[in-house]
């Protein structure tokens, strides 16, 4: 499963991602990862939660965002959920918000296949995405 929080910046879409995530992991029989840009919002997740700065990551382009996920899903088999927040700076479409679709089709597919769950926040109005991302969008 995919889901997306969506709008514009300053709208309030990583308190929400982290109100979700530290909800989830009161009855979860998995573990969960949040990956942030940075790790200022450490100390607003559970410690339950694993924390991974993306910023200390090598990744360029959103192909090797995608491959940064598939290492940590291969490193936890028990992984039930993946919290993304600022998705688009952190798989480097930013300014080609077009790869968007291509992208979340790959996490689609790594879901299914893994069984794990993504909530992602993305910096964009829900009017702007196609109508299929539109249906996986929730707004801030």
């Amino acid at each position: 499963m995919i889901q997306l929080i969506v709008g514009n910046k300053g709208k309030g879409k990583t308190k929400i991602l982290l109100d979700s995530a530290n909800e989830a992991i009161k009855t979860a029989s998995g573990n969960i990862v949040y990956i942030d840009k940075s790790s200022k919002n450490m100390y607003e997740l559970s410690n339950k939660i694993r924390l991974i700065d993306a910023s200390k990551l090598p990744v360029k382009n959103a192909d090797q965002a995608i491959g940064a996920v598939c290492g940590i899903i291969s490193q936890d088999h028990d992984l039930e959920k993946v919290y993304i927040d600022s998705f688009l700076k952190i798989a480097q479409i930013e300014d080609n918000t077009a790869l968007l679709d291509e992208v979340i089709d790959e996490l689609q597919n790594i879901s299914e296949n893994f069984n794990v769950d993504f909530v992602l926040s993305v910096s964009v109005d829900k009017a702007d995405l196609s109508e299929k991302l539109q249906a996986l969008a929730t707004t801030e």
